[in-house]
């Protein structure tokens, strides 16, 4: 594991209080428990890497942060609009919490038959209420910043896939959200075009943004994440900074796990 060991995180992450809170979430598909009784608390500012095997819970519990899936029991709470998915909420409790968030998804979900610009333009005028020429204008600056600015006119089958999934960024990014969600977003990509999401992801970290971020780059983890969380069989095994955690993790699974994604 020494080809990870020299990743230390980011420096100086705001801490003043979490923004995410998951309090004991339990989640299960039929007799098949997911996620069991996980707890996990997000700081402004921070970048949490969630890592681990395949099958051990990691998209379902991100997937529990906007509620895309309902706990059977727990408390989920994001910049202060809390729920208990068990319990039953509102449209509107939904609505409040997932205004704070955006998701970028491993699939793209670009819808094809309109252009980047629009792509990027319509979930603003629908959940903001910005005009056209209001949300556009965004666009094109979300656009600029993530190195597509000359592909606004373009349908998204004329981009690479990591173009693509720039794009999916930019348009979480563009209504405004406090909390940042990334579900294995290079899984789908060639690694070189992989690359490219993950320099547009590091500058978001090096920005600020609240991230948490399943995935299997084990480097990004090192260099840019301020926290590892290691999951297994539905349970958080493992966390901490990441030069501990990849460097020495304290469990065997855990271990069992980086030997085998370092040294294939």
């Amino acid at each position: 594991m020494s080809a990870v060991a020299e990743g230390t995180g980011r420096q100086g992450a705001d801490r003043s209080g979490p923004v995410v809170v998951l309090d004991r979430i339990h989640k299960q598909f039929g007799d098949l428990v997911v996620v069991k009784d996980v707890s996990l608390q997000v700081a402004r500012g921070e970048v949490v890497a969630i890592i681990g095997p395949s099958g051990s819970g990691k998209s379902t519990l991100l997937r529990c942060i906007n509620l895309l899936e309902r706990a059977e029991s727990g408390r989920v709470e994001v910049v202060g609009h809390a729920v208990e998915p068990g319990a039953g909420f509102s449209d509107r409790d939904l609505a409040a919490l997932r205004r704070n968030v955006g998701m970028v998804f491993q699939s793209f979900n670009l819808f094809p038959h309109m252009t980047v610009l629009r792509n990027v333009s319509l979930p603003q005028e629908r959940v903001l209420g910005r005009s056209r020429a209001e949300a556009d204008e965004r666009s094109r600056q979300l656009l600029e910043r993530v190195g597509l600015g000359a592909k606004a006119d373009t349908y998204p089958s004329r981009c690479s896939g990591g173009q693509q999934q720039r794009v999916a960024i930019a348009r979480a990014l563009a209504l405004e959200p406090e909390v940042m969600l990334f579900d294995e977003p290079t899984s789908a990509l060639d690694p070189e075009l992989g690359l490219e999401v993950l320099a547009v992801m590091r500058e978001l970290a090096a920005e600020g943004m609240t991230m948490v971020v399943v995935t299997h780059e084990i480097h990004f983890a090192a260099d840019v994440a301020d926290r590892v969380v290691v999951m297994a069989d539905g349970a958080i095994i493992e966390e901490g900074v990441p030069a501990q955690v990849l460097r020495s993790p304290s469990t065997e699974r855990a271990r069992r796990f980086l030997s085998a994604v370092v040294d294939r």
